[in-house]
């Protein structure tokens, strides 16, 4: 029989609200680790280029309001520096390149005001929600039974309203309006303050950056706890009570009073459970698929659209990639381009050859900053959707019915189960500071039933 290693407490996901449960955890408890992958950091992923020169190629912003994620990156003795905001953002509109300043496009006036119409509405709906309730508003039933391309399609006078507001919700959400509940949009922007607050770069969520990158922020966390992360140890079967814990693995068994599940609902789900899980936990796991999205990013000598007063921000809404940014880093030669491809787009594009995809990148590229794209000195992209143990990014969304009906339970122990990962925040859920708040207050839990033994 393979003997059990005994802790007080054993974490399931070595992303980055599993290594803050830890970290928080591990100066007053026994605590294990126990990560699937190679690597920690989740949906924190750097690469290095051939010159030396990284990027993420998972999440990587943070901005004003996140102030956990800011004090853990001084904590860590790392800094921050700004999105490169200075210049003309871009849209290209009917195949023609219009210059603008500010989050919405420069369009025809009519256009303009109905677009500003049905951000201002969303957004003070959104503002009427609790986060921590949100299945608790009068409306809440009427807002879940309907999706924001539904909603959507009553409040967009033009077409091009609609596929530029669709920009933006493909853009926070890496999914198309019709997949997505209008009451989790709205929980969704009330978590991260506003919708346009998510779609802002200076003052919004896209302001900064982190030197050494935000998967470096995971590997500091990871490098404090030494040998209790247990890397390459994917979880087979949790065997389960109110009073304690056996999780499987390939590796051995391992045996606590109290267990933290820190993976995305697609994955805890996949996981084998004795007793099965309860079937309303299953149900609400089973109907949170997270969004697609494939980050892409080419790398040039300089960041040469800067010469013609460019910010590197633009927004193509008939192109493969519909938005870009300026990811070069500050101090560094070399420029960034970044790009997402989301949703539908993401699904089609996944599994292709690798060489077709980027030719089809750098191709919306060069629509958008002249020839010069075409040629860059490297190139890299990162397919979420074919990551193993991800399957999909930013985060599980919720599609119709699905909050009024299981949300309630998203944050209730298991047991002796808790549960964290950035599904399960109530402030800015979906992003890193996300994954913080869920460690803490998974913590917090654990704390006080240990206590309570």
């Amino acid at each position: 029989m393979t003997t059990a290693h005994t802790h007080d407490v054993i974490i399931i996901g070595a992303g980055l609200s599993g290594l803050r449960a830890a970290d928080l955890l591990m100066d007053r408890h026994d605590v294990v680790l126990l990560e699937a992958r190679d690597r920690v950091g989740g949906r924190a992923l750097a690469h290095s280029f051939a010159n030396g020169d990284t990027a993420d190629l998972g999440g990587q912003w943070v901005g004003p309001g996140q102030d956990r994620l800011y004090a853990l990156i001084a904590a860590l003795g790392m800094t921050t520096y700004p999105l490169w905001d200075t210049g003309d953002r871009l849209i290209l509109n009917r195949d023609k390149p219009g210059r603008y300043t500010g989050t919405i496009p420069k369009l025809a006036p009519h256009v303009l005001v109905n677009v500003h119409l049905m951000m201002t509405r969303f957004d003070a709906m959104a503002a009427e929600l609790d986060p921590a309730r949100p299945w608790a508003h009068p409306k809440a039933r009427e807002w879940d039974h309907q999706t924001v391309g539904q909603w959507m399609e009553k409040r967009a006078f033009t077409r091009q309203a609609f596929h530029i507001f669709a920009v933006g919700i493909g853009a926070v959400f890496t999914a198309e309006p019709h997949e997505v509940s209008l009451l989790h949009a709205l929980f969704y922007a009330r978590a991260g303050t506003s919708l346009d607050n998510l779609l802002a770069t200076t003052g919004g969520a896209q302001q900064d950056r982190v030197h050494g990158d935000m998967a470096g922020v995971a590997h500091r966390l990871a490098e404090r706890m030494g040998d209790r992360v247990k890397l390459s140890h994917p979880v087979e079967t949790i065997a389960w009570s109110d009073t304690g814990v056996t999780v499987m693995t390939a590796q051995g068994q391992f045996r606590a009073r109290r267990a933290i599940m820190a993976l995305p609902p697609n994955q805890a789900v996949r996981l084998r459970y004795d007793p099965v899980l309860p079937s309303r936990r299953a149900a609400l796991w089973q109907r949170m698929p997270p969004g697609a999205c494939i980050k892409c990013i080419a790398q040039y000598e300089t960041p040469f659209w800067r010469e013609g007063g460019l910010a590197g921000q633009a927004v193509g809404p008939d192109l493969e990639v519909r938005v870009t940014f300026d990811n070069s880093e500050a101090g560094k030669r070399a420029g960034l381009l970044l790009g997402f491809i989301e949703g539908d787009h993401a699904r089609q594009w996944s599994g292709r050859d690798p060489a077709e995809r980027k030719a089809a990148v750098l191709g919306a590229f060069a629509r958008f900053f002249g020839e010069k794209a075409l040629d860059p000195i490297d190139y890299v992209d990162q397919d979420w959707i074919a990551e193993e143990y991800t399957r999909g990014c930013y985060a599980a969304l919720m599609g119709p019915g699905v909050w009024t009906s299981l949300g309630m339970d998203l944050r209730q122990p298991i047991g002796a189960i808790h549960v964290a990962g950035t599904e399960t925040a109530t402030q800015y859920y979906g992003y890193f500071e996300g994954a913080l708040q869920a460690a803490e207050r998974a913590v917090l839990e654990v704390e006080a039933a240990l206590a309570a033994d």
